[in-house]
C-alpha cells in the first residue's frame, strides 16, 4: 500500500511540475519598463483555464497523498 502511494505521489509531482512549467506568465508591456504597480485581473478561458484547474487539482492530490503517507508510515 505504501509503495502504491509513493508511486502515485511521484507521478503527481511530475505532472504538477509539468503543469506549472507550461503555464504562461501574464505580464503586460508595463512590466517590461518598470510597471506602475497596478494589478491586472486575468480571466482564464479555454485551454488556459483547464490547465489552471488541473494544476490546482494536482496540487490538492499531492497534498492528500503526502498526508496519507505520513499517517501510514
Amino acid at each position: 500500500m505504501s509503495s502504491l502511494l509513493a508511486i502515485l505521489q511521484i507521478l503527481s509531482s511530475v505532472l504538477l511540475c509539468f503543469c506549472i512549467l507550461i503555464q504562461q506568465r501574464t505580464s503586460g508591456l508595463s512590466a517590461v519598463f518598470g510597471g506602475s504597480g497596478e494589478t491586472l485581473v486575468v480571466q482564464r478561458r479555454g485551454a488556459e483555464k483547464v490547465l489552471f484547474q488541473a494544476t490546482v487539482a494536482l496540487c490538492a492530490l499531492f497534498f492528500v497523498l503526502a498526508v496519507a503517507q505520513w499517517y501510514i508510515f
